[in-house]
């Protein structure tokens, strides 16, 4: 069939982000804006090696069945015998599984009849599929689903590299500039981007990064004027000497749960939590959450106890296994003797999972510590929250100077550089969110900045004005490669 005369909703969008909640969650909101628009869409997953952090930890078969009108596709298992046990760096060995993965996504997207092909869109780590792409003749465009300015600082890595003898952990706290960014200790960095320039994952990781922008777009889940500087940085000449960088196209604030639909909103309604929160007073609560891989010691935990019993605050504690044991069928004996008894009338501390967006947007949440995580941030955002930031992992260091510095819509706890925050860190800056003048100016900021999420999503809206010119961009694209 002649492409002009093809229904657009029978053009597929094929997406195929890289493993792991925090990628899976962002693409199938991704998703249902292409819905939205007309398109059907194809979710392609390939399953990380056993080891990865991320492995198993997305329950596809559920996120498929609350979003029906999303295709999901797992890819076949590729031979990975040759990697299990080689002392290799588990996302190492991801990114290593994840290139062999091109020739099964190749024989997939052969499947599906060209002219009803539309686009190819990967996530941050599975890039390696714009390979497959170039050699299909398929548009292809990257989903970051991280912060503009992440992808700032990662497009910058190669030239901040060039020459160096030694790693960047070496500079310690030195402030780092780079274009887009304002200055931050380097100790701030990805931590595997601070390791020698030949060290095997720090290549691995600025390879994959650079095939971020070796296509032909780039959507990035924030909205502009949350990070105006970033954006324009990477629209500058300037940004990488040498080289024009694809267009940057703001879609975001893309939030909605942890992947799934109606189904997740009715487990949210029974989640005890939430009726435990309908019987507080109006933005009373601080609520702890770090995330789908967030744990601690349990000497942290027990310090975390100490802090919110002290504080006098009313709490929802959403509680991960620590590292070293197997469940928390017994947290009487996890956290310090007596503390669920004595708070019982002001705190609640819930297993493992909380429905963290609902729990956000609820009237009595009046304040959010939260490791930093991109997907968080935003959720707190969205929901006018002031945030608490106790950054763990990855780019969440880089989050906590967004939030803080150019936000404008959180504080630090100190103690998170050194691994350990005490109970009077955390007392305090619970206290200063929640009573003093200066948590009054957080949420008067973080109310504006939610002002201004829900704005870029509205029709003409700067965030949807975005993605209808990356869709006019691509069937340019598409009459250049001969659709």
């Amino acid at each position: 069939m002649d492409k002009k005369v093809m229904p657009v909703k029978q053009q597929i969008v094929v997406l195929y982000p890289g493993p792991g909640v925090g990628h899976v969650v962002p693409m199938v909101q991704l998703a249902k804006v292409f819905l939205r628009h007309g398109y059907d869409v194809t979710m392609v997953l390939a399953e990380p090696p056993v080891g990865s952090p991320d492995y198993r930890i997305v329950d596809v078969d559920r996120v498929a069945a609350s979003n029906p009108a999303i295709t999901f596709h797992v890819l076949h298992p590729v031979l990975v015998t040759d990697l299990a046990g080689s002392g290799k760096p588990p996302f190492l060995r991801t990114l290593q599984v994840l290139r062999r993965y091109n020739d099964e996504l190749e024989s997939f997207l052969r499947s599906i009849p060209r002219q009803r092909l539309h686009s190819l869109v990967t996530g941050m780590f599975s890039a390696y599929a714009v390979d497959v792409a170039a050699k299909l003749g398929v548009p292809v465009y990257t989903f970051f689903a991280s912060a503009a300015t992440t992808l700032a600082v990662v497009t910058q890595m190669p030239a901040l590299l060039a020459g160096r003898t030694t790693g960047l952990k070496e500079l310690g706290e030195t402030p780092l500039e780079i274009l887009g960014v304002p200055p931050f200790p380097a100790s701030h960095l990805i931590r595997e981007l601070l390791e020698h320039p030949e060290d095997e994952l720090c290549k691995a990781m600025v390879d994959v990064w650079k095939r971020n922008t070796d296509t032909s777009g780039i959507l990035v889940n924030t909205f502009e004027s949350l990070e105006s500087r970033a954006v324009q940085a990477l629209r500058n000449p300037r940004c990488v000497p040498g080289r024009v960088l694809p267009p940057i196209y703001c879609v975001g604030p893309l939030v909605g749960g942890d992947g799934t639909s109606a189904a997740d909103q009715d487990r949210a309604k029974r989640h005890v939590c939430i009726a435990w929160l309908d019987a507080q007073p109006e933005r009373s609560v601080v609520f702890l959450c770090f995330g789908s891989r967030g744990t601690h010691s349990a000497e942290q935990l027990r310090e975390i106890a100490v802090g919110l019993d002290r504080c006098g605050q009313r709490f929802l504690w959403a509680v991960r296994t620590p590292a070293g044991t197997d469940d928390l069928e017994n947290l009487d004996a996890l956290l310090p003797e007596g503390f669920l008894e004595r708070t019982k009338d002001r705190g609640l501390v819930v297993r493992s999972w909380a429905p963290q967006v609902d729990v956000l947007h609820h009237p009595s949440t009046g304040a959010f510590v939260t490791h930093c995580g991109w997907n968080s941030t935003l959720e707190g955002v969205t929901a006018g929250v002031p945030m608490l930031c106790w950054p763990l992992y990855a780019e969440q260091m880089l989050n906590k100077v967004l939030i803080t510095e150019v936000m404008g819509v959180g504080v630090e706890i100190e103690g998170y550089r050194a691994g350990f925050i005490t109970a009077e860190a955390l007392e305090t800056k619970v206290g200063l969110v929640m009573e003093s003048a200066e948590g009054t100016e957080l949420r008067e900021r973080v109310v504006g900045r939610k002002n201004e999420a829900k704005a870029a999503m509205l029709d003409g809206g700067s965030s949807q004005t975005s993605f209808v010119r990356f869709l006019s961009d691509v069937e340019n694209l598409d009459e250049q490669l001969g659709k």
